[in-house]
């Protein structure tokens, strides 16, 4: 085998044939759904502590016109505008199945925020990372771009985040994670290699994400929240107050502000 499948007859620049616009004209056709543009800014939220809390609050309504068939939109209040989340998205596949959708649907900006393992401190999680590049150790991303080590984030949007989480006051950094297809993967020797690399943060979507808007000329930015140290110390896994969604949501708050800004 000179090339492996994964790398094999990708053709990244060609278009494909099953299109997201196809899946959800026929889900719709299905469920009786009318055609209704989400919010132009919508969030990922593969833990899913933000939608539980955000649904048990009472401050989530279901969005009603959603045609996947995999997941729910649900809409809410973020720092005056209305905006959508879909929680539960984990990993590279699933994440970018949905944001394929998303911008099939009306939005315009798709902002990620994704539990993450430490691998070079940053300080004491649980902590912000604005994503500047990922490191590509999963297969999404190379049916969209051709082989390379990181998936680059548009500069100008992790500039803003930058900013704008600077100004909010809540512990954030900027740099690169690890996204993998396999977290109970994450052998020694991997985990050393990523530090060598200057990688802050493992996580399973970013890579696939970026590599994704690139692609299509859309804007997607990745944050990770650093809450643990891959179990490796006491009371890891703990993100704060209300499973940390009360820093998260400030956090997304602020930076979804700054995108929007002035240039």
């Amino acid at each position: 085998m000179a090339i492996p499948p994964i790398l094999d007859n990708k053709h990244a620049s060609m278009p494909s044939v099953f299109a997201p616009t196809a899946l959800l004209r026929e889900a719709r056709r299905q469920k009786g759904l009318d055609t209704v543009a989400v919010p132009p800014v919508c969030i990922l939220d593969p833990d899913g502590d933000l939608v539980h809390q955000l649904r048990q609050t009472g401050v989530a309504k279901p969005f009603a016109g959603w045609p996947c068939y995999h997941t729910e939109l649900d809409t809410f209040d973020l720092g005056g505008q209305q905006v959508g989340i879909v929680g539960r998205v984990v990993g590279a596949p699933f994440a970018v199945l949905v944001a394929e959708e998303l911008f099939a649907s009306g939005c315009d900006l798709l902002v990620s925020l994704t539990s993450a393992g430490q691998i070079v401190p940053a300080g004491k999680p649980p902590y912000f990372v604005v994503i500047d590049r990922s490191l590509r150790d999963e297969g999404t991303s190379y049916h969209y771009a051709p082989a390379s080590e990181f998936a680059e984030a548009d500069p100008m949007l992790v500039k803003k985040a930058a900013i704008a989480l600077a100004e909010s006051g809540l512990h954030g950094v900027v740099g690169a994670s690890w996204t993998t297809d396999a977290p109970f993967r994450e052998t020694a020797q991997a985990i050393e290699a990523a530090r060598t690399k200057g990688i802050l943060a493992v996580e399973m979507e970013a890579a696939a994400l970026y590599a994704f808007a690139r692609s299509a000329g859309v804007r997607v930015l990745c944050l990770a929240h650093v809450t643990n140290t891959m179990g490796q110390g006491g009371d890891d896994f703990e993100k704060g107050e209300a499973d940390g969604t009360r820093e998260a949501l400030a956090a997304l708050a602020a930076i979804v502000a700054g995108v929007q800004g002035s240039p």
